[in-house]
């Protein structure tokens, strides 16, 4: 099952009380591997379609960056419909597992839409369908990763599986980019073994993965010789308080991703930029996201316990310093291949320090009755944002081109960095989840006054 703090008995010998303690919150858990390889396989079926996504809608389709834009916003954004739904119903049920389940299960069947949508009006709704199963299991699955980890090591779990997710989003654009090497012509072809690939996962993930709660248990006499083992039944089912999710720490940190996910463009747009000016980028668009997500891999756990030391919501802020960097290296005319691996690098790091890193914040600032909702909502308004962001950007494409829209961009991001720093100032340093360290409404009610 897991090792975490919370469920490892206490040592009766009190010479020898904290050393298993410190063992277990080294050890990263079996069920979050578990989650890793589900998302490593449905990574590999995503991304593959991604990498080609932008060429097949602009070159095979004819569709306009206006279109793409509109798309690409979708991909990004539409999740956001039912990521709260998703993290309410694993809250309130207490099956994190299944509703994870129902999420993957319904984006394997959109794979399926993939291999008929030929025009706009099809692509968009296999999008949706898509990202609707994303918004569902996002939450749960970061839950249950929240449930079989020590608070201590809370980033490095939520790195090591973001690193597992980021080898299938590198594999997935290599597996194109080799399909179409071989069959010029072979988007459809990528698309069935996009398909492939999502049913696998979901079976992985309803063969190996445990259903862990993640609500607390009741705890049995501490006479009994069994100190220790939770009782099997729950602790009697609480009002959901959704204040606990809008108030209090998490609006900083829902106002704080809200105002930099208006600033975040997709990778594609970043990717086309470079495409448009470098020989080097238009060969090899499909491996830019390798990169991309090599990069991530390599960073995502160390950057996790970073977070874990330093502080989660201070890592989240410097990451996007990376990525502001990286719009200025996409509009500056740096020579083709430094430019296009540099952009690469930034990205992967930007990813590193704020994808896992959010959840981790979120779970930190919110309680085990709200932690699901919690960390839906984070990804809510992020997801929000991004379509917002995505489809303004295709706009002020058209309109001003490519360069000068990244420039624009750049500034505003530029500006939105302090504030947002200054937004999360009260938790900048804070490691441990705030209802077991201080008492949260009194660093609201200090910081507020």
């Amino acid at each position: 099952m897991y090792i975490s703090l919370s469920n490892t008995p206490e040592p009766r010998d009190g010479s020898a009380k904290g050393a298993p303690r410190r063992r277990a919150a080294r050890t990263v858990s079996s069920t979050v591997i578990s989650l890793g390889i589900v998302s490593l396989l449905t990574d590999v079926s995503s991304e593959s379609v991604a990498a080609i996504l932008p060429l097949y809608i602009t070159g095979v389709l004819g569709l306009s960056t206006v279109a793409f834009g509109f798309l690409d916003g979708l991909n990004q954004g539409v999740s956001a419909l039912v990521r709260i739904g998703g993290g309410y119903a694993s809250d309130r049920y207490d099956q994190p597992k299944w509703v994870a389940f129902t999420g993957y299960a319904l984006a394997a069947v959109a794979r399926v839409g993939l291999l008929f949508a030929s025009g706009l009006g099809a692509l968009t709704a296999v999008i949706t369908a898509d990202r609707i199963g994303k918004g569902i299991r996002t939450a749960p699955r970061d839950a249950l990763i929240s449930a079989a980890s020590a608070p201590e090591i809370l980033g490095r779990s939520f790195g090591a599986h973001r690193m597992l997710d980021n080898i299938g989003a590198a594999v997935g654009p290599l597996l194109a980019f080799f399909i179409l090497l071989v069959i010029p012509d072979g988007f459809h072809t990528v698309f069935v073994a996009s398909l492939a690939f999502a049913v696998t996962g979901v079976v992985v993930l309803g063969v190996l993965v445990p259903n862990l709660r993640t609500r607390a248990r009741a705890r049995s006499d501490p006479s009994d010789p069994s100190d220790g083992a939770e009782s099997e039944s729950a602790v009697p089912r609480r009002r959901f308080d959704w204040a606990a999710v809008a108030t209090g720490p998490m609006r900083r940190v829902l106002a704080a991703a809200g105002i930099l996910g208006l600033l975040t463009i997709g990778d594609g747009f970043i990717y086309l930029v470079l495409q448009a000016r470098s020989d080097f980028a238009a060969h090899w668009f499909p491996l830019m996201y390798v990169g991309t997500n090599v990069v991530f891999l390599a960073l995502a756990i160390p950057l996790g316990r970073l977070s874990d030391r330093v502080g989660r919501a201070r890592v989240f802020v410097f990451g996007h310093v990376a990525l502001l960097a990286a719009y200025l290296v996409a509009a500056m005319p740096i020579g083709d291949a430094a430019a296009t691996v540099l952009c690469l690098i930034l990205l992967g790091g930007f990813y590193a320090s704020t994808d896992g890193v959010l959840a981790a914040l979120a779970s930190q600032l919110t309680s085990r009755e709200t932690r699901g909702t919690g960390i839906a909502a984070a990804q809510t308004v992020v997801a929000l944002s991004r379509f917002v962001a995505a489809t303004g950007f295709g706009l002020l494409w058209y309109v001003v081109g490519p360069e000068s829209s990244m420039y624009v961009v750049a500034g505003l991001l530029l500006v939105a960095i302090p504030v947002v720093a200054w937004i999360l100032r009260p938790y900048l340093s804070v490691t441990r989840p705030l209802d077991e360290a201080v008492d949260t409404d009194g660093i609201e009610e200090a910081h507020d006054s």
